[in-house]
């Protein structure tokens, strides 16, 4: 029987940092809620989650590597919102911020979670920003603590 190691959404004790955009504030304080609202669910204590506010998603991995880099959180969840324009400018952000958190990850151990919606217009923006389980920022709490968990658990291996 193979080793498994299933998620596990008990976020007691878990210590969350989340980054967060203030471009497109509009949509990022949606999903910021969102993202609380799914961390007090799993259980994480409001006491135990840390917000940073940057200028836009492109700031993003520098918030969360200095978070990442403290020891002191077991994931860092980064919320941003990038809407395509008229230009390319929009891949251009969102190519470096999905590396630059990706890195992070991968440099420090600690889980970095790309919560950047990238939709086509402020519609669909609206859309990943709603209520409940569907709401972006949601979705990217419960990533968080199924990897901040899975990092235990690997840990354990040695």
């Amino acid at each position: 029987m193979p080793v498994t190691f299933n998620e596990n959404l008990d976020g007691t004790g878990l210590r969350v940092a989340i980054a967060v955009s203030r471009f497109r504030s509009v949509i990022t304080e949606r999903m910021l809620a969102g993202a609380m609202e799914g961390l007090a669910e799993l259980g994480v204590d409001d006491e135990s989650v840390t917000v940073a506010w940057v200028p836009g998603s492109f700031e993003l991995s520098f918030a969360a590597r200095r978070f990442a880099e403290t020891g002191k959180f077991d994931a860092v969840i980064c919320i941003g919102c990038v809407i395509k324009g008229e230009t390319d400018h929009n891949e251009y952000i969102n190519n470096q911020a999905a590396r630059g958190i990706a890195e992070i990850s991968e440099q420090t151990g600690v889980p970095c979670i790309f919560g950047v919606i990238t939709p086509n217009n402020f519609e669909q923006a609206l859309a990943r920003a709603g209520e409940g389980t569907t709401n972006k920022g949601y979705e990217a709490a419960v990533t968080g603590v199924v990897m901040a968990n899975l990092k235990k658990r690997l840990a354990e291996l040695g």
